[in-house]
């Protein structure tokens, strides 16, 4: 009966200061996911309102700004037709070049 209770002593305080910081990490994280949604809502609406007043340049904004995203990423071969190449088009393959270096340095 005496190692119960001693038992009993010790786990149920531990279990409630558990339960204390689960509830409280919980509370954290609702206030925080309210201020980013809040944060997230306030930039919005400060976007309609940019949209609002100037759509034809706000739209053409978020064009080149989408452009701009894929394109970083793209490989891209800039041909030049007005050059002295004769029709003649050098290319250097520096993505493979590239990768080959990368691979060849991890091992």
């Amino acid at each position: 009966r005496n190692e119960a209770l001693a038992y009993r002593n010790d786990i149920v305080p531990r279990a409630k200061g558990e339960a204390a910081r689960m509830v409280q990490n919980a509370e954290a994280e609702r206030e925080k996911q309210i201020k980013e949604a809040d944060g997230q809502a306030q930039r919005f609406l400060a976007f309609y309102e940019t949209y609002r007043q100037s759509k034809d340049i706000t739209s053409q904004r978020l064009y080149l700004e989408a452009l701009q995203e894929v394109l970083s990423k793209a490989n891209k071969v800039i041909l030049d037709e007005n050059g002295e190449g004769g029709g003649v088009v050098p290319y250097l393959p520096l993505p493979e070049i590239q990768r080959r270096l990368n691979d060849g340095g991890n091992r």
